[in-house]
């Protein structure tokens, strides 16, 4: 994989990946049962608009995003503490050929990562309760293993007044199959559009 070190949500990080499938958008583009999702275009559209204009339209946030991103440290000290290790935080990571990547919150030893939720509190009782991946994240988890290369990831739903969820996911290989094919085809429907919009300035 190739990296862009920067720190997650700068101007450079954004401009890094800028117009390039990502692994918060991997969903759009293919469902938790492997088949193309119904938002693909509409996701497509969207990134090949970011490459025309080399700008990063404003992103939605609210009231438990905004205190996802503050409690994500607190997360990380968690995970380091109980699993004792030490995570290792990186910029964007990009495939090797592909223009798409991830930026995970973070990777661990040689073979693993971790992905960090710091959600509203029902949400995370609704993970807690349910015991296994969300299915909303099934396609960033796998999405960064594919990318990777590593042999499985950490989900972890953190709140700080109330008992975490801890689950270690191990690679579907039928799933990042699917994933890839579907990136794969986004990744070459937007450098064909760009380039042919491109000539129409």
């Amino acid at each position: 994989m190739r990296v862009s070190n920067f720190e997650q949500g700068t101007t450079e990080w954004f401009m890094s990946r800028l117009g390039c499938p990502s692994g918060s958008g991997f969903s759009k583009l293919v469902t938790s049962a492997g088949k193309q999702s119904t938002s693909a275009d509409t996701y497509i559209n969207g990134l090949i608009a970011e490459k025309l204009t080399q700008t990063v339209p404003e992103g939605y946030t609210n009231e438990w995003m905004q205190r996802g991103t503050e409690l994500e440290p607190q997360a990380r000290a968690y995970y380091e503490l109980i699993r004792e290790e030490t995570v290792q935080e990186i910029g964007f990571c990009m495939h090797d050929t592909l223009e798409c990547g991830v930026s995970p919150d973070g990777l661990v030893g040689l073979d693993g990562g971790l992905e960090i939720k710091c959600p509203a509190p029902a949400t995370h009782v609704k993970y807690l309760r349910a015991g296994k991946l969300p299915s909303e994240y099934k396609a960033q988890v796998m999405g960064c293993l594919w990318i990777t290369e590593r042999e499985w990831w950490d989900f972890l739903s953190f709140h700080p007044d109330m008992p975490p969820f801890l689950l270690r996911v191990t690679r579907d290989q039928d799933f990042i199959n699917a994933l890839e094919n579907e990136v794969r085809r986004a990744c070459e429907i937007i450098e064909e559009q760009v380039a042919q919009l491109e000539k129409l300035k």
